[in-house]
């Protein structure tokens, strides 16, 4: 969708716009892991928030227990089948009707019925193309799958991340934005979901314009993010606040 824009900012910060809720932490959702969820929701906060400016957490616990046909909870899942999930599904409830647990359980179908933010599907990113994911990074926030299996990456605590990588997607996050240290070293911003306490402040500034064309850590091998074509949402209920930073 953005693939044809030519002009596109030096810097981004999603952050700084409000369009990003507070640091969440996936905790013991065993083996793969529950970050599908988080990236997936993180993505649809951030073109809600754009697109009504109203921040609302959402609800991870709703796809681990509900969107089990291709996905698989604290097993793994892929954060596009997500997307498609809360589309067809008429959206997503909030963080605050159908909280976090940290293990997977039956789908509560009243709260899986109450929907407050809707999406219209998604588009995915051209494949190994780190431009074509800083001029979508530039409109919204993006989900990004990959390879966090590496220990410099699980014991990274500040900086530009430059160190060893692979390529064998195994985590989901969201890429907030990106920019330029003084030095010239180019960067995202990546949103974790492994607490506040990881890294800086549980985000991650990870080296952008690498000669490897699968970006580091494979951060170019598998975006997607969903599409929001208008300010409408489902019905909305009054038991959410505002989340911020």
């Amino acid at each position: 969708m953005y693939e044809n824009v030519n002009n596109v900012p030096t810097s981004v910060d999603w952050r700084k716009r409000g369009a990003v809720t507070a640091v969440k932490d996936q905790g013991q959702c065993v083996l793969k892991g529950s970050c599908w969820a988080f990236s997936s929701v993180e993505a649809v906060e951030g073109i809600n928030q754009i697109k009504t400016n109203k921040l609302v957490s959402l609800s991870e616990q709703e796809l681990i227990d509900c969107d089990t046909e291709e996905n698989q909870g604290c097993n793994g899942g892929l954060m596009d089948i997500a997307f498609d999930f809360i589309n067809k599904k008429g959206g997503i409830t909030s963080e605050i009707h159908y909280p976090y647990a940290a293990k997977q359980g039956t789908c509560d179908v009243s709260k899986e019925n109450s929907p407050v933010v809707s999406i219209d599907g998604h588009e995915n990113v051209p494949v190994n193309d780190e431009e074509a994911l800083r001029k979508a990074v530039a409109n919204q926030p993006v989900s990004v799958a990959i390879d966090a299996g590496g220990t410099d990456f699980q014991f990274y605590s500040e900086g530009v991340y430059t160190g060893q990588y692979g390529i064998e997607l195994n985590h989901g996050v969201a890429a907030v934005g990106y920019g330029t240290t003084l030095d010239g070293t180019k960067y995202w911003i990546v949103k974790n979901s492994w607490g506040p306490d990881w890294g800086e402040k549980g985000y991650i500034r990870m080296e952008r314009g690498i000669k490897d064309k699968q970006g580091l850590c494979g951060i170019a091998m598998e975006a997607s993010y969903p599409i929001k074509n208008s300010s409408s949402n489902p019905t909305t209920p009054s038991f959410y606040p505002k989340d911020e930073l």
